[in-house]
């Protein structure tokens, strides 16, 4: 099954080329996007979404906060609680990012009737599914056995 792999570094290399020119570093982008479609999530949520430890949440959300691509707010109850927003000049980019997303998808899954793309995004529901639960039990100290 190393296709999963090929398809995923091969669309990552695409976007961090052409990413590049807009000053995202590797990954920031799926940050940036995330934040969009999810206007007021909290870090910790936003690294379960994207499967990546709060070190590593923290340090990207800095970093977009530092290009003026998000902002925090803090939550009205708890003061602790950050909330996460695109700035407008972030609205713009995850836009332009989103489009480039649906131009990859529709290339990749060109030759492939709309019942084969229906059966494909179903397998990968569960592939995706069980990835996000071995990484889960992985980041909990779970020990795997292989």
């Amino acid at each position: 099954m190393h296709q999963i792999g090929s398809i995923s570094r091969a669309l990552d290399s695409i976007a961090n080329i052409e990413f590049k020119q807009i000053n995202l570093t590797r990954g920031q982008y799926l940050y940036l996007v995330r934040i969009k479609q999810n206007p007021g999530i909290i870090s910790d949520h936003l690294a379960q979404i994207l499967n990546v430890d709060r070190t590593t949440a923290s340090r990207s959300i800095a970093k977009l906060e530092k290009q003026n691509l998000i902002v925090k707010k803090a939550d009205a109850e708890n003061k602790k609680i950050r909330h996460l927003y695109v700035s407008d000049l972030g609205q713009k980019l995850a836009e332009h990012i989103e489009a480039e997303n649906a131009y990859s998808n529709q290339k990749v899954l060109s030759g492939l009737s709309q019942s084969q793309i229906q059966e494909l995004k179903k397998l990968l529901s569960i592939v995706e599914k069980n990835s996000n639960e071995q990484w889960q039990y992985v980041k909990n100290g779970g020990k795997r056995e292989y």
